[in-house]
């Protein structure tokens, strides 16, 4: 439930954005977001809104908890401004030592119900909030692989990508591996660049690994998962991976 505080800081929040909005000029964000209907830019670049988060952390931190500081987000990620919805994350990340795993669901709902319906929103998402939890609680990776049959786009994305600060550590690798396999048949090419990534860094951990994986299951793996998972290896390698994973080379090898 959103109390005054929260509801203020909100406005607050809101009209700091508004006052240091650019029209789209040198910098317009929307390029990076063709095909998305319904989201504003004020152009106000990262630094900025992260300004503004920190202030609103810094004038409540001693009276809010994280359910207040997530009360908060609630409000900002249904706005249509990219910029407000990053400063509600923003915030909750602020308060990353009270992470806990009761707040797992709050965060799939704000994917599931499209209120992060871009890649910017939902790997923020990811990368602040459920990627540390995950990383504080490994069991909870489990859960978070069952997101790969979710109908939503942006949670499917999540179930990748929100593994991504776990394997950083080595940690996860055959649950990131089980959810590469659920999301290769997935149309989406969001979806696609995102398990291509989250293969990326488990191959940082253990690369002969992603080899393996990546010469035993090519053909069944979109080109553009290949192409991100294997952006780490020396050239010679990626050029052999791309042979070696290609369905005309295993419709090759069938033949022979």
């Amino acid at each position: 439930m959103l109390h005054s505080s929260q509801a203020v800081a909100a406005g607050e929040a809101r009209r700091a954005l508004q006052r240091m909005s650019r029209g789209a000029g040198a910098f317009d964000a929307s390029r990076y977001f063709r095909g998305e209907v319904d989201l504003g830019f004020y152009n106000v670049g990262t630094p900025r809104m992260r300004a503004v988060a920190r202030s609103i952390y810094n004038a409540h931190r001693d009276e809010w908890s994280i359910d207040d500081a997530v009360a908060f987000a609630d409000e900002l990620i249904r706005d249509r401004y990219l910029e407000v919805k990053s400063v509600g994350i923003e915030v909750v990340a602020r308060y990353r030592k009270q992470l806990a795993p009761r707040l797992l669901p709050a965060f799939k709902k704000w994917l599931s119900d499209g209120h992060s319906a871009n890649w910017a929103t939902t790997d923020a998402i990811c990368g602040l909030l459920i990627g540390p939890l995950l990383a504080a609680h490994p069991g909870l990776a489990r859960r978070v692989a069952v997101w790969t049959r979710d109908p939503s786009l942006w949670v499917r994305r999540a179930a990748a990508v929100s593994l991504i600060p776990s394997l950083r550590t080595g940690a996860s690798l055959d649950i990131a591996y089980r959810v590469a396999r659920a999301l290769h048949p997935d149309r989406e090419d969001l979806v696609q660049k995102a398990v291509g990534w989250m293969l990326r860094e488990a191959g940082k951990a253990d690369p002969r690994r992603l080899e393996r994986y990546l010469r035993e299951n090519g053909p069944s793996i979109p080109r553009t998962t290949v192409r991100y998972a294997i952006e780490r290896f020396p050239k010679a390698t990626r050029d052999r991976l791309l042979r070696e994973t290609s369905a005309r080379t295993a419709r090759r090898k069938t033949i022979r």
